[in-house]
């Protein structure tokens, strides 16, 4: 499967030679630059849902560390007074401690598969937006091409000169239309990388 990175620069190439094919043959190329996930994950938008996200989290990471401290707990009390117990008394607090020790694993688990899955939900819905303005900055400003410059997987810019950086100019466009302002006093939130692919964003036909 490609990677998102991957995907949106093609998207965005096709989407930018789509509207090249209407201007005149011999003009100039103008080629642009951004790096699509991190323009995506700083847009006011995208920072104020995943401060949701987090406290709509809060409540089970509290329980998983109650549940984890609960664990070392009993395992200093085995450990001091093993020399006391009897045989059968230290098997049954070591099964409960390995019982508990299963069930703070399957939680976790589940907690953190149901917080990726959130977050890639929270991730598309921003960045199908945010690649639609994208395409529409580009076709509007004359752009040719625009490659993205943060890809991981694939290295797709050897070089590019900072005029050519769209990455805060789209974030920039983005929060003026969006109109969500900027999080107070929140450190700047990173996305994980993303599992799954956003809806493709289809340039504007003229």
């Amino acid at each position: 499967m490609k990677s998102l990175a991957t995907l949106s620069a093609v998207l965005l190439c096709a989407g930018a030679l789509s509207a090249a094919a209407q201007t005149a043959a011999d003009a100039p190329a103008k080629v642009g630059v951004i790096a699509f996930q991190a323009a995506v994950t700083q847009t006011n938008e995208f920072q104020r849902d995943f401060a949701d996200l987090q406290k709509k989290y809060e409540p089970k990471r509290h329980e998983l560390k109650t549940l984890s401290d609960q664990i070392d707990t009993l395992k200093k009390q085995l450990q001091t007074q093993g020399d006391t117990l009897n045989d059968s008394e230290r098997e049954s607090r070591a099964r409960s401690i390995n019982d508990k020790e299963k069930q703070l694993q399957r939680t976790q688990e589940d907690d953190q598969s149901a917080f990726q899955q959130d977050m890639q939900q929270t991730f598309n819905a921003v960045a199908t937006k945010v690649g639609d303005l994208l395409i529409d900055y580009a076709q509007k400003q004359g752009y040719t091409v625009v490659l993205d410059g943060g890809s991981q997987d694939a290295q797709l810019v050897l070089y590019a000169s900072s005029t050519t950086d769209l990455t805060k100019t789209i974030i920039d466009v983005y929060n003026t239309k969006s109109g969500v302002p900027a999080q107070a006093a929140q450190p700047a939130a990173t996305a994980p990388k993303p599992a799954a692919r956003p809806a493709a964003a289809h340039p504007a036909q003229h």
